[in-house]
């Protein structure tokens, strides 16, 4: 008696432990977070150059100063009559009223439109995916960039990928965290599930438990 008594104690016990590791993994996936809003795009979103850009710097009447440069890892860039000034950061057209003030002291009333090529654009700006995504890595912010679009630019799900427990991490706003529906939107075409991304966004994929 006493041992089947024991038994059925450490049977019990076992029953409640597996029960509180159950609930805690319910816990665990349930969703934490409110959904990403459905719009979140700024109209009046200005491109900033980055490390890794090009940029021409287009001198009117001069085309002897006129010139394509990178932005150097430093974020700096050098062109004729300009030693060194720092690009990253700044819009075009900032950019472009700082080049013209350097450029002041050789050239009469000089007239620069800065043009910008790569778009690579400050970290701060870029989208981040990590996680179970096919190609993990990062993606230069374009105006009214979707999650959609993010996702077919870094080749959907893996297949170990928890793609309804994804979130998305809002630098932007203090790193809120927003709840997404990635198997929704790409393996049930539910454009319900379709937000608009920020600059700076983070996108976390989890892995499936199961």
């Amino acid at each position: 008696m006493n041992h089947r008594s024991g038994f059925m104690g450490r049977g019990a016990r076992w029953l409640v432990a597996f029960t509180a590791v159950g609930l805690l993994a319910a816990c665990s996936s349930a969703p934490d977070f409110p959904p990403a809003p459905r719009t979140a795009a700024t109209p009046d979103y200005r491109y900033i150059i980055g490390a890794g850009d090009s940029v021409t710097v287009f001198v009117w009447r001069n085309p002897e100063v006129t010139t394509t440069v990178p932005v150097r890892p430093d974020g700096r860039i050098a062109a004729p009559l300009i030693d060194e000034i720092m690009a990253q950061g700044k819009t075009p057209k900032e950019l472009a009223r700082e080049v013209e003030k350097e450029l002041s002291k050789y050239i009469v009333d000089p007239q620069v439109t800065i043009l910008v090529g790569g778009f690579v654009g400050p970290y701060s700006e870029q989208i981040r995916v990590v996680g179970e995504a096919a190609r993990p890595q990062f993606l230069s912010y374009k105006q009214n960039m979707t999650l959609l679009d993010v996702m077919i630019a870094v080749g959907g799900l893996t297949d170990f990928a928890d793609g309804n427990k994804a979130t998305i991490l809002r630098t932007s706003e203090g790193n809120k965290q927003y709840s997404v529906r990635l198997r929704d939107l790409l393996k049930r075409g539910d454009v319900s599930a379709n937000v608009d991304v920020k600059p700076g966004d983070i996108l976390i994929i989890p892995e499936s438990w199961f």
